[in-house]
Order: structure tokens, then C-alpha cells, then sequence
């Protein structure tokens, strides 16, 4: 055993959980606050405006908002909707509504009408948070929202809004946190829904302080570092990297309002000094096309990868032009880092790394046994006869669902992997997305890998398609790049390029070329819709 791999194993060993009997992460804020120097937030939007907030600062403007929600009636236990884009406000109301002890359900700005209704109506939201470009959709849900009482909104007083920046300015900077539990509720995630209504995750008030070992034991921050993760603000990934991993540890974090591009971005990580950066892979695939060697980043020595599994070829590229390794780490909504590459471990790329410490990660069948090194299952958590604070409560109002992820002693992620004899987990897919051609279980991910290393292509998805001899066959669903010619000689040339790069049985047996991949509101590409779509199409 390598020394990296014994390291690890020995922190593993010695992790144990030691959570207080009372958390509220707005403690956490007036700690760092004690210093009036310490810089909390960096933020830039596309306009070029900037802003510049300590943790005094978010203290403050985090208090006047607790007194501005309770001044309205907001109570603990209130649940309230979080409705703002990447702005600095979206921070300060966050921490407030934690610092009441109302139940923050956290939605992207992204969401339309539907969206937020389902999510009102679910919770029972008493208050909403939104801003000024969203008022006119947002006002539409009074007549279908019955428990939506109070609109705030990020602008100055309108008609049935009031203008929470002003409400501010007339509100106390003192107030005395609601002495919460660890373990009352804290938050509520909607996930983005691919094959069903969206499920409310619940979260307690001990997930926030979890997630300072997202930041010590994968993010890698340190004192004085400076973080970047580029999530939108409505995602779990937000709590990851945007709000609790960092700030649990004090450290600063840059937040950037605008759309993703490429060149912007890698200016922005050499002009702010970032440190320690954190991207989903398909943000990192556009990034190694830019020439990166026209940019300055000296003073980047960590990297994180998140939200989808990272293609090895991307790891290596990132590597060979920055001397960088791409960290991947595994996660879900319903939890915090389950399994990581962590800072100094051997990393095998490709893989998920290694169970995250205080986690009981294992590949079980569906007899709940341990699987064989390198044979498929479905990633679980053991809950007993410790259940981490890290992980959800329940989701919520659906004990239905609930007990059908927490069975015996374990948490079952729905996700599909493998487990090497050195104990690296390797993502296969969901266990709906898995498909069996001939007695073979292929993860579209590979595939879709594979597609991803070729010159022509730019996104991918792969799908079982009905197949009378074989059961299925995969199915690739191609984005190309702009002027690339859609004939059949590219469809035998991917195909052959998927034979040289992975299995060949796990090759595409029909390509189909696509404008636009079918998405949820977060990005994700939903297989789920494809595969219908060749279900329908196969029986007509």
C-alpha cells in the first residue's frame, strides 16, 4: 500500500462525528465576523459591477433581514422561498432566515411559474424572496399559492412587494439567534425532478456544519485561501462550495454573475488570484480548448470537479497544460461529498476516489449484500448503527419515497458503480440508466465518454433503444460542433472511435445527431426523455 493510500486510511479510521446538541451556521458567521478585516465575499456580475463584503458585513446585513422576516411574522419552522440569482443579497438572506430558524427552500432563478407554484403549494411557503426581473411571474402565483403571504422582493417598494434593501435600512443590525438543534430542519432542496414531480429534501441544521469537512477534505481550503465554485445559487452544489464548505472555515469565496464563457472565466480566476476552484466537467471541457497558457494562474493549486462524473481525458489535459489534477467527488443533493479524490491522494482518473471519512460507503446487490471488486451495484450508506448528520432527513411529506431509499441498515443513492480491490468507486450510471444489451450491462457514461474525446462531437447521451434481438442496443444522441457535416460516414467514423476507446460491445449501434439535448433547469441532460422518445418510437 502507497503511503497516500495509507494516510488515508488512517483519517478514515480516526474520523468520528462530534456535533453540538445546538448549531446555526449564522454563529458561525459572527465568529469570522469578530475580525472586521476578514473578507467573506468577493462578487463581480457581466457588467463589470463589483462588490466587496467582509463577514461584519454579512453579520449585519444578515441580522437587519432576521428582523425584517420576523417583523413580518415569519416564526421558526416558517418555511420561506429563496428566489435570487448570483447577488450578494442572495448570502445575507440566506443566513437570515437560518439565523429566525425559518426552513430556507432554495430555488434557482432559473424556474418558471409551474415550478414555483409545485415548490409554494408543496411547502406551504409563508414568504417569498425574489428579484426584481422575476416580480411579474413571481406575482401571478398569489391566486395559486394560498399560503404565500408576504413578497419580498430584491428592488425598491412596489405595489403587493416590499422592497427588502429598504425594509433593511429600518431594521435593527443586532439580533439574538433562535437557539436551534442540530438536528431541526434547516433546509429544503427540490430536486430537478428527471423522472418524476420533484422530491423535497430535507435537511437539518447539522448538514450546514457537515459541510466543513466538504471544504477541509476535498475543496482543500486553508487559511487565506481564495474559492471559487461556479454553481448557480438554487443547487445543493451551492451549499458545497458557494456558502457553508467555505465559510464554515472562514475562508473567502468569488461569486460571478453572469453566463458561462470560457475565456471570462479563466480571466477571472487570474485577475481575483482564485486558489482553489471547483467547476462541473463540462465547464472544464470548454475550458481546455481555450489556450491556457495565454492566462496567468499561478496561484491555483486546488481543483475540484462535481455535479456529473469527469472524463479521464479531461483530467489529463487540465494536468499537462496547468500542472493541476482535477479532483472528482461524488455527491448527491440528499448529501454532503459521499466519496472524493481527496488533496494528496494517489488519484486513479476517472474514478470518484474513495469513501468520504465519516461515511460508510459500499457496492451492495439487490440482496443488500457487498458486491465482487468490479462488479456493479448500487452505491450505498450504512445509517446503522451511526446515521451521519451529513445526510437528509426525509423527503419530505412522502414517507413512501422515503422508505424507499432507506432500507435496513442502509441509504441507497440510486446510483450505479463499481468498487476496485483498492476501494475506489467507479461511477457505471443511475440504476434506471444502466442498459443491458445481450446479457450486457453497459453505463451510457462510458459511451459517452468515448463520444466526447472525438474532434466533431460537443455533448453526448446514451440511451438503451428497444431491440428485439438483443433486448436493447445503445442508442448516442450527438451534439456536433458548429459546421461539422451530419452524414453517414461520421456516424461508421464515431463508431468506430467508440470500438478503439471502450469495449467494443458498448459501442452505439445508432447515432442520432441533435441540435439540443433534452435538459432539467440545472443542466443535467435528461436520459429519461430520450429513452421514452425510443420507446414510443420502437412500438409504432
Amino acid at each position: 500500500m502507497n503511503e497516500s493510500l495509507a494516510k488515508y486510511h488512517r483519517a478514515y479510521a480516526d474520523f468520528h462525528w462530534q456535533v453540538p446538541e445546538q448549531f446555526n451556521f449564522g454563529a458561525t458567521i459572527d465568529h469570522f465576523a469578530a475580525d472586521p478585516n476578514r473578507v467573506a465575499l468577493l462578487w463581480e456580475d457581466s457588467e463589470g459591477r463589483r462588490a466587496r463584503l467582509t463577514f461584519a458585513d454579512l453579520r449585519e446585513q444578515s441580522n437587519r433581514i432576521a428582523n425584517v422576516l420576523e417583523g413580518i411574522g415569519i416564526r421558526r419552522g416558517d418555511p420561506i422561498m429563496l428566489v435570487l440569482p448570483r447577488i450578494t443579497l442572495w448570502q445575507a438572506a440566506y443566513i437570515g432566515a437560518l439565523k429566525l430558524g425559518a426552513l430556507v427552500i432554495p430555488c434557482t432563478a432559473m424556474l418558471r411559474e409551474k415550478d414555483l407554484v409545485y415548490r409554494a403549494n408543496h411547502s406551504g411557503a409563508r414568504a417569498i424572496i425574489a428579484p426584481v426581473e422575476l416580480a411579474t411571474m413571481v406575482a401571478d402565483l398569489k391566486k395559486e399559492c394560498p399560503s404565500l403571504r408576504h413578497y419580498l422582493i430584491a428592488g425598491s417598494n412596489r405595489t403587493g412587494w416590499t422592497g427588502l434593501p429598504e425594509a433593511m435600512l429600518a431594521a435593527s443590525p443586532d439580533y439574538r439567534l433562535a437557539p436551534t438543534k442540530s438536528s431541526d430542519p434547516a433546509i429544503c432542496y427540490y430536486t430537478s425532478g428527471t423522472t418524476r414531480e420533484p422530491k423535497a429534501v430535507l435537511h437539518s441544521h447539522a448538514y450546514t456544519w457537515s459541510h466543513q469537512y466538504t471544504g477541509k477534505n476535498w475543496l482543500g481550503l486553508t487559511e487565506g485561501d481564495r474559492h471559487w465554485t461556479t454553481s448557480d445559487t438554487g443547487w445543493a452544489k451551492a451549499a458545497y462550495g458557494v456558502l457553508f464548505g467555505p465559510w464554515m472555515n472562514g475562508v473567502t469565496t468569488f461569486m460571478y454573475n453572469g453566463r458561462f464563457e470560457p475565456r471570462r472565466e479563466l480571466e477571472l480566476i487570474q485577475r481575483y488570484g482564485i486558489t482553489t476552484f471547483c467547476a462541473p466537467p463540462t465547464e472544464y471541457r470548454m475550458l481546455i480548448k481555450e489556450d491556457l497558457g495565454a492566462f496567468s494562474l499561478d496561484r491555483l493549486r486546488h481543483c475540484t470537479g462535481a455535479g456529473e462524473p469527469l472524463n479521464p481525458e479531461v483530467i489529463g489535459v487540465w494536468r499537462e497544460r496547468t500542472d493541476l489534477t482535477i479532483h472528482d467527488g461524488y455527491g448527491q443533493t440528499e448529501t454532503i461529498i459521499l466519496a472524493a479524490n481527496a488533496p494528496g491522494m494517489e488519484i486513479k482518473p476517472g474514478s470518484m476516489g474513495l469513501p468520504f471519512p465519516g461515511h460508510d460507503v459500499h457496492v451492495i446487490d439487490e440482496n443488500m449484500n457487498e458486491t465482487a471488486s468490479d462488479e456493479t451495484g448500487e452505491i450505498a450508506v450504512r445509517v446503522k448503527a451511526e446515521r451521519p448528520p451529513s445526510l437528509f432527513l426525509e423527503y419530505w411529506k412522502n414517507p413512501e419515497e422515503t422508505a424507499n431509499v432507506f432500507r435496513g441498515d442502509w441509504y441507497l443513492t440510486g446510483d450505479q458503480a463499481t468498487r476496485d480491490s483498492d476501494g475506489y468507486l467507479w461511477f457505471v450510471g443511475r440504476a434506471d440508466d444502466v442498459i443491458i444489451s445481450a446479457g450486457y450491462r453497459i453505463g451510457p457514461f462510458e459511451v459517452e465518454s468515448a463520444l466526447l474525446e472525438h474532434p466533431a462531437v460537443v455533448e453526448s447521451a446514451v440511451v438503451a433503444s428497444p431491440d428485439q434481438e438483443r433486448g436493447a442496443i445503445v442508442k448516442a444522441f450527438v451534439r456536433l460542433k458548429a459546421g461539422v457535416a451530419r452524414d453517414d460516414q461520421l456516424i461508421r467514423q464515431l463508431q468506430e472511435h467508440c470500438k478503439a476507446i471502450t469495449a467494443p460491445y458498448k459501442y452505439p449501434r445508432e447515432i442520432e445527431f441533435m441540435d439540443e439535448l433534452p435538459k432539467t433547469v440545472s443542466g443535467k441532460i435528461r436520459r429519461v426523455d430520450l429513452r421514452r422518445r425510443e420507446e414510443s418510437r420502437k412500438r409504432k
